[in-house]
């Protein structure tokens, strides 16, 4: 059971500039940084969802500063929408490359309409196939059914992280989303696969906000050594601004 450890990282959050969310940039990182986050990431959703920013704010985020805090480090990226059964993202190759950090996630209804397991299944993992793309997020939509041990498998395989959302299951807005983490965790602890858990913040009142999730994990008797958050460094080598380097 995870009683007390630091939980250093939240790469899951959005600005005022994502159209639906509260808070600026800088209110984001200082939240963080008071929360003691170690590794923190701003991932304002692409331009599908509606009213958020177009793509010239994510041709600008190269001339942010990335150095706020000495003790924290910034990651600048995008939660994409993944459009199609294919697995495709709606940003280009040559933006998403330059993204620090790269969530993909299914909207249901946002330029994806839900279809069966297989299909579903199918566009996450090409998804994960992106050499870009360093997270799915939140798999855990049950309008959005999905095959768990194949993304889990394919996890493994791809090296792209599966995020464990604290939004989804604290607040009910992803149906039976509780359930499905806990049946994703199974497998991964199956398959010994670790994840991430992400705020998916809104607000700074959220950010680093991961109780829910790590409840759901203490109940399953997942392996906190499989849970990144507590474990910067190694959270690293799954993301795109440490790859270029």
């Amino acid at each position: 059971m995870i009683e007390k450890l630091d939980d250093l990282v939240d790469l899951h959050t959005h600005t005022i500039a994502s159209g639906h969310a509260r808070d600026t940039i800088e209110d984001m990182v200082e939240k963080a940084k008071n929360r003691g986050i170690r590794l923190y990431g701003i991932t304002d959703h692409a331009v599908t969802m509606p009213g958020t920013c177009d793509e010239a704010y994510f041709h600008n985020l190269k001339n942010l500063k990335r150095d706020y805090y000495e003790e924290m480090e910034l990651c600048l990226g995008v939660e994409l929408n993944i459009i199609s059964y294919e697995g495709e993202v709606d940003m280009p190759e040559c933006d998403l490359k330059e993204m620090d950090v790269a969530i993909a996630s299914i909207h249901n209804t946002i330029g994806y309409m839900a279809g069966t397991i297989e299909q579903n299944t199918n566009a996450i993992i090409k998804a994960m196939k992106n050499p870009y793309v360093n997270i799915i997020g939140h798999p855990d939509d049950g309008r959005v059914p999905l095959d768990y041990e194949r993304i889990v498998k394919a996890s493994k395989e791809y090296g792209t992280l599966l995020e464990l959302n604290n939004n989804s299951i604290s607040s009910g807005f992803r149906l039976n989303a509780r359930e499905n983490a806990g049946i994703m965790l199974e497998y991964c602890k199956k398959y010994s696969v670790p994840i991430i858990i992400g705020s998916d913040a809104h607000a700074t009142s959220v950010v680093g906000r991961h109780e829910a999730a790590i409840e759901l994990i203490n109940e399953v008797g997942f392996d906190y050594e499989l849970v990144l958050n507590f474990y910067p460094e190694q959270v690293k080598k799954y993301l795109n601004k440490y790859r270029k380097k």
